[in-house]
């Protein structure tokens, strides 16, 4: 008989891959449902066990994002790598280490970007000049080991970050963006993965039945993505960046 444990984590995981797919900012459902429901673990256990399924939603959308959008290959190898070392030492990190000073940056970041995305109408809704190839991957390189590292290390918002840094500095639309987004995403799971892994820090008996439910969630928003396009990713968009705001504001001034 499923547990009631079991079922929340598994409606989470479910809505996580969903939300995951389209804009990133799943983590802002799946992480909580895991630190609440599990109380009796360490924060690197429940960090670590949610890592599985959000690797297995993540996955699937990149697959599907592939046959419909063109990817620039050379650029996310480069963008992929650093993000999976970046990702690997912030979790080792996160095992050590406090991640409470971080949150009220990110908090007034996200303030800023949810005030800019709304008053700009025309953000990322059609493709901009593009960067050099070289500029591409300077930026892109630095931004992956940034990126890689805050997902290992506290994660929820992660996906809304590497979509908010396609559009905003190479001048991606919001479906490319998506797509891009979803790949280096895997890269930065795949990190976290082999450090909680090896360290014993997964439950496995919860994290592949949240794998199977956030893959399913995956499914229907990536497909839901591509068929309504840019219009639909920005609203959308909008509306997680907002949730991450409330949650984060929640953890300063209220925790």
């Amino acid at each position: 008989m499923l547990s009631m444990e079991m079922l929340i984590l598994c409606i989470a995981a479910l809505a996580a891959g969903f939300i995951d797919a389209i804009v990133g900012g799943g983590g802002l459902i799946q992480t909580p449902a895991v630190l609440i429901t599990l109380p009796n673990h360490s924060v690197a256990t429940l960090l670590g066990t949610t890592k599985i399924p959000s690797f297995s939603g993540t996955s699937s959308a990149a697959l599907q994002y592939a046959r419909k959008v063109n990817l620039q290959w050379k650029l996310l190898g480069l963008l992929c790598l650093i993000a999976l070392v970046a990702a690997w030492a912030g979790s080792k990190t996160v095992s050590i280490v406090s991640n409470s000073f971080m949150k009220p940056i990110i908090f007034g970041v996200l303030i800023v970007v949810a005030v800019y995305t709304y008053t700009r109408k025309d953000f990322g809704t059609t493709t901009t000049a593009a960067k050099t190839p070289g500029k591409e991957m300077l930026y892109g390189g630095l931004f992956a080991l940034v990126i890689g590292f805050y997902d290992g290390f506290i994660g929820p918002g992660a996906g809304s970050f590497l979509v908010l840094f396609f559009i905003s500095v190479l001048g991606f639309d919001f479906l490319k963006a998506s797509a891009h987004a979803k790949f280096v995403n895997v890269a930065t799971n795949t990190g976290s993965i082999i450090f909680f892994a090896s360290s014993g820090h997964i439950l496995y008996h919860y994290a592949i039945p949240m794998a199977v439910c956030n893959f399913c969630g995956s499914l229907l928003g990536a497909r839901l993505a591509i068929l309504k396009g840019n219009k639909f990713i920005r609203i959308f968009f909008l509306f997680v960046v907002a949730a991450t705001i409330i949650r984060f504001g929640y953890d300063i001034f209220f925790r």
